[in-house]
């Protein structure tokens, strides 16, 4: 996975791929954990165009990473889900903590 910042939008881009299981999840969280910590983003841009699938280890990840930028003022973007993944997302009720922006975004340079 290659984080990215940006520092112009204090941005923070994570593009997530295949699976996000309970046995690739605690590694997904340090990388992004470490990344929110050096950069402290704004926003932090979790794109799930390349994820296949998802199980509640994946709402738990977002939970989390939420949970950190909350009290910094920060807010989370759920990036290009496939259709069963937004499912998984609006039914877990992700829309009142994130924003699902559901058409492909350009990676930061």
């Amino acid at each position: 996975m290659q984080i990215q910042f940006d520092a112009a939008k204090a941005e923070l881009y994570v593009p997530l791929c295949g699976e996000i299981d309970h046995h690739c999840a605690a590694a997904i969280r340090e990388e992004i954990d470490t990344a929110l910590y050096a950069c402290a983003p704004k926003t932090l841009v979790l794109d799930f165009s390349e994820v296949s699938f998802m199980d509640s280890s994946g709402i738990g990840l977002i939970m989390g990473r939420y949970r950190i930028l909350q009290p910094l003022g920060g807010s989370i973007v759920l990036q290009s889900p496939a259709p069963h993944i937004s499912r998984i997302l609006r039914l877990a009720g992700m829309e009142r903590i994130a924003v699902l922006r559901l058409g492909r975004k350009e990676t930061v340079r």
